[in-house]
Parts: C-alpha cells; structure tokens; sequence
C-alpha cells in the first residue's frame, strides 16, 4: 500500500489554530472528498511531553464511528509533523456560536440538537470503556445540519476497569471527585454535560469566579445557582446532574428520557439564537 502524504491533499483556508498546530480545510483529491486536516507539530508535542495523549487520542477516535462524534479517517505523518484525517463539520465550534448567542434558548439546548445527542454519543462511549473527560462547548462542533459532534479525544481514557485517578479536563468543567482527588468513572462525563447544560442556557458555566481556589470550592460545595432565565424543566435536570457523589447523578438514558428534553424535541427547531445574553 503506497503511504499517504500531504501531496494527497488539497489545503484550504485554515479552521482553526490550537497549542500544537492548526486544522485546515481540505479536499482529497483522489476523491474529491472535503475533509479536516489536522496539523501538530512534533517539537511542540515533544516539548509539551503529550505524545502519549496523542497516541491515545488516535487509538481511541479511529475505533469510534457514531453520527454524533467526529469521525477519525486516518493519519500519517512527515519529519517534523503529524496529520490527523478529520470529518468536517461545516458548522464549526459550539463554543464560537455561544460567544456570538450570548446563551440559547431552553428548546436549543433540550432538543435532540443537543442534550439527546450528546447523551447517546456517551452512551455509545461507555458500552466501549471510553471516557472522554473533558466535554464543553470548545470540545463540540457542529455538523452540516446543526448536530452535536464531539471532538477532540485527548484527554478521553479507554479504562476498561472505568475508574482512574489522573486530573485532567478544563477548570470550569472539573467535577468534584477529580478536586478533591479521589479516583473517578465515567460519571465525570455525566457531570460535564450537567455543567454544558447550564452554560449553553446561561451563557456562562456555574461554578465561574474570579479564581481556580474560589471555583474549585464552589464545585465541591455544588454551589449552584440558577439565574431566572433557566426554566423549572432544565434547573432539575441540570441539578440531577450536578451532584457530588458521582453515583447519585441522573444516567445518560434518563438524560435523554428526561421530560424537559423529550417535551422540547418534539417541537419545530428554532434559529440559531433565539435569545441573546441578558
């Protein structure tokens, strides 16, 4: 089998720039196929010592094919850097249609566009020993018809025991377990949607302060508050998920079956900001 090289590809205008190199739009030009390409510079993985969490990242999201989770295509690479074959989703970040929303509305938020989706996208997960770890808007993009999908496997884990000890994932996001230092499961995914939740209704994730000490007793207190804007239907949800044993929290079916989910996908799709930031 010949090797791939970049000379397979057509690059395009580049989507997006992160730590270790920047995604670009690109077409394969044997098939005409429009794809994501992922560029990492080995200098900066070596320096950052994340070889392993990209080896992981691989080994993990090419074995996982979902509707809801970006599809991993291949990858290769040169002297100096390693290409991810990404699926393309046209429809960029979530977390850039946050910034330009403000928040959305309950029915955006509750719908199969999100809640739902992201549910079974775990669930699917879960039954293969996979935690992901680090779910929030940045880690969610958005395909062609406005559905969830999620990127970005770097901190997921494939622990088929489902409990490690390792502190990883985004300050905001972190669940209470992974504060204190004690082993978690993969109920730190269901506290992260808990967090998405509000922070896609709010506009804002509900532990935030100024400081990582204030936030991080916040999120161990579970000191949740709710501004009026969020509805009775999503305060419970959202508050079944946020709970500080990881085995009181709401499962990710219950999620999908929740009443304040099931009544809202059932109705007709709003814009895409229908509310802005109060």
């Amino acid at each position: 089998l010949r090797k791939i090289t970049i000379d397979d590809f057509d690059i395009g205008r580049p989507l997006g720039k992160g730590k270790f190199g920047n995604v670009y739009l690109a077409r394969v030009k044997k098939l005409q196929a429009i794809v994501a390409l992922k560029v990492l510079f080995k200098s900066q993985i070596e320096k950052e010592g994340v070889e392993h969490q990209l080896r992981r990242e691989i080994e993990i999201q090419s074995h996982l094919k979902h509707p809801n989770i970006l599809r991993f295509y291949n990858y290769f690479h040169d002297r100096k850097r390693v290409f991810l074959v990404l699926e393309y989703a046209p429809r960029g970040e979530m977390y850039k249609e946050l910034q330009r929303c403000g928040r959305f509305d309950d029915q955006r938020t509750a719908t199969y566009k999100y809640m739902e989706e992201i549910s079974d996208a775990l669930l699917y997960c879960h039954e293969r020993k996979v935690i992901h770890r680090d779910i929030k808007p940045e880690n969610l993009l958005l395909g062609y018809r406005g559905e969830l999908k999620i990127a970005d496997f770097g901190w997921s884990v494939h622990a088929p025991s489902l409990r490690r000890r390792t502190m990883c994932g985004t300050m905001d996001y972190l669940p209470p377990e992974m504060v204190e230092g004690h082993t978690h499961s993969e109920k730190v995914d269901l506290w992260c949607i808990g967090v998405l939740c509000y922070e896609c209704l709010v506009g804002n994730p509900p532990f935030e302060t100024a400081n990582q000490v204030e936030t991080y007793k916040r999120i161990v207190k579970v000191d949740l508050r709710f501004p009026k804007v969020v509805s009775d239907g999503a305060r419970d949800l959202i508050s079944m998920l946020l709970r500080h044993n990881p085995a009181d929290r709401l499962s990710l079916q219950n999620v999908i079956d929740h009443p304040w989910v099931r009544s809202n996908s059932r109705r007709v799709l709003p814009p895409i900001c229908s509310a802005k930031k109060s």
